[in-house]
């Protein structure tokens, strides 16, 4: 009998990968034959497209070794790639000089003279159709919505908006099930994550209540937050609108212009948040007495007494419940359901009205795939939608500042850090020294390397700053709220002192002095001072094990306690 072929590890790895690939490729062939409405959205031929650009780009994309109906990929994000030309005009951009703006560019000028992009609706169903049937319209629909997008718009100036058909119907069946609609938005970029289109949709085509939730308010002054109040009141008069946020404690009242603040501390109960009174009287104004919600008002009185705050509820409705109507709040129950764009901060809110963690949280867009059912009390019910990207011609700079696309996928960073840049003295928050010292003039190149030389970033191979990691770490700390950026409405920076002096102003510094009743204004401006400079730190920490080196002869003497 001949000898048998030595047959090693890595050639057993490869024998099972290509295993696995075969599975994969005939599982692929079996369902593209079974169904056509599941395949992605084709970008039309166009003469505005670069002949390298690939027509879309999916993001967070994982091996996939199941069947079709577990697949992790199936509600994946879709944007348009940009071209790698385009990218390549970028990258050489980024390195020309930094040209700081002046105020008045952080005001948030609409313009209504040019109208915005519809968003897609659900085309009409009934309930003999069949599944394939339905899904067969949705496709063609959505497909007839995307080509007519690029028709009549040129694709350069559009921004990235989702091109997955899934997370679309995951929007459209939360609108059919709610009776209430909350327009999640965060309040440092409450422009660009609220759509006129799906405001217009939910008040005149579903004829249901729409409630704006300005989040975050614990990030920007409390007088930005109520002139955004006023310009949503004013712009949108059938809007309702309430603030939130789930960190009330880390609230500072005097944010100074181009100074970082520190880093959101996430520990702690979710039960402690800020908003939710406001949004039971506001969800009590709409229903009227059509559904019991004595529970909820009852389990914000709790959590209230629990947390030691002294808030009351207004308890303006008598006991009696009217029956609820066949067409709202089935079973006497009230359905709220939560939409916005992703990083906004949908699933904290759920947890924050809750009381409790229920759903997870990620600073990663996507995180949410489908949409999630939760009872705060018997009677009211909230979904919690993925986030989805709505078509607008917003600056794509701005949508990555704003965590709408994910920051690790980013191909080029130098366009966000030029916006950041423009707008925050990031050179003085870093304590940056410039990388070339006879020059003083910074660009988005310059600050990379500097960062990165500062927090010894250096890449493995040549040993040269690791310019696409510091980029990444900066753009995080702008989407963390330590680089301190926040768009203002028109007007805002000539009346400031008119904003400060206002009633609701003065009212919402007593709500957060509640939770925390130690804000002080500081006229150093020490809040915003960046205290996670990881150098300050290291040296700190460098300087005290370089004490107990000298004082500790015998390393494991740090285990024994002194007697």
């Amino acid at each position: 009998m001949p000898r048998k072929k030595p047959y090693s590890g890595k050639q057993k790895k490869l024998q099972l990968k290509e295993k696995r690939k075969r599975k994969q490729n005939s599982e692929n062939d079996s369902d593209e034959e079974g169904s056509d409405q599941e395949e992605n959205v084709r970008v039309p031929s166009s003469s505005k497209v670069e002949e390298d650009e690939s027509p879309t780009q999916s993001l967070q994309q994982q091996s996939v070794q199941s069947t079709k109906s577990l697949d992790p990929n199936r509600y994946r994000l879709q944007f348009l790639q940009e071209s790698n030309t385009k990218l390549k005009k970028k990258r050489e951009l980024g390195r020309q000089v930094l040209h700081p703006v002046s105020e008045l560019e952080l005001e948030d000028c609409d313009d209504d003279s040019e109208p915005y992009i519809d968003i897609a609706k659900r085309p009409p169903w009934h309930y003999n159709c069949s599944t394939a049937e339905l899904q067969k319209t949705e496709t063609r629909y959505f497909q007839e919505y995307v080509e007519k997008i690029f028709a009549e718009h040129d694709i350069n100036k559009l921004s990235y908006f989702e091109l997955n058909l899934e997370t679309w119907r995951q929007l459209w069946r939360v609108l059919e099930m709610s009776d209430i609609i909350l327009i999640i938005v965060d309040i440092r970029y409450p422009m660009l994550h609220f759509s006129p289109a799906l405001y217009n949709h939910v008040i005149n085509d579903l004829g249901k209540h729409a409630i704006l939730i300005l989040n975050k308010v614990d990030m920007v002054p409390p007088e930005l937050v109520i002139a955004w109040k006023e310009h949503f009141l004013l712009k949108y008069p059938k809007l309702h609108i309430a603030c939130f946020t789930s960190y009330p404690k880390e609230a500072i009242t005097n944010i100074v212009p181009g100074k970082a603040r520190k880093k959101r501390n996430r520990g702690g109960r979710f039960a402690i948040n800020m908003g939710a009174r406001e949004l039971l009287e506001i969800c009590e104004s709409i229903v009227q007495k059509k559904v019991d919600l004595s529970s909820w008002r009852h389990k914000i009185e709790s959590e209230n007494e629990a947390s030691g705050l002294d808030e009351v509820i207004n308890e303006s409705h008598e006991d009696t419940i009217e029956p609820p109507s066949p067409e709202k709040y089935k079973n006497g129950m009230l359905t709220i359901g939560c939409t916005g764009y992703p990083n906004v901060g949908k699933s904290s809110l759920l947890n924050g009205l809750k009381g409790v963690k229920v759903v997870s949280v990620s600073k990663t867009p996507g995180h949410t795939k489908h949409f999630q059912t939760i009872f705060i009390t018997p009677t009211v019910k909230l979904c919690d939608c993925p986030g989805l990207v709505f078509p607008s011609k917003c600056d794509k700079a701005l949508q990555v500042l704003a965590g709408i696309y994910p920051i690790s996928q980013v191909r080029e960073a130098f366009s966000a850090i030029r916006y950041l840049g423009e707008r925050v003295n990031i050179v003085n928050i870093l304590h940056l020294q410039h990388p070339d010292p006879p020059s003083k003039e910074w660009s988005p190149y310059d600050i990379c390397e500097a960062f990165a030389i500062k927090r010894g970033m250096i890449t493995a191979k040549a040993g040269r700053p690791d310019i696409h990691r510091s980029a990444n770490l900066i753009l995080r700390m702008g989407l963390d709220g330590r680089l301190c950026l926040a768009l203002r409405p028109p007007g805002f920076t000539q009346n400031r002192d008119i904003w400060k002096e206002h009633q609701e102003t003065k009212g919402l510094i007593e709500k957060l002095s509640k939770y925390r009743p130690s804000i002080e204004e500081s006229s150093d401006g020490s809040d915003g001072q960046f205290d996670n400079d990881k150098d300050e730190n290291e040296n700190e920490t460098s300087s005290d094990e370089e004490n107990v080196k000298m004082t500790t002869k015998n390393p494991f003497a740090l285990l024994c306690d002194d007697d």
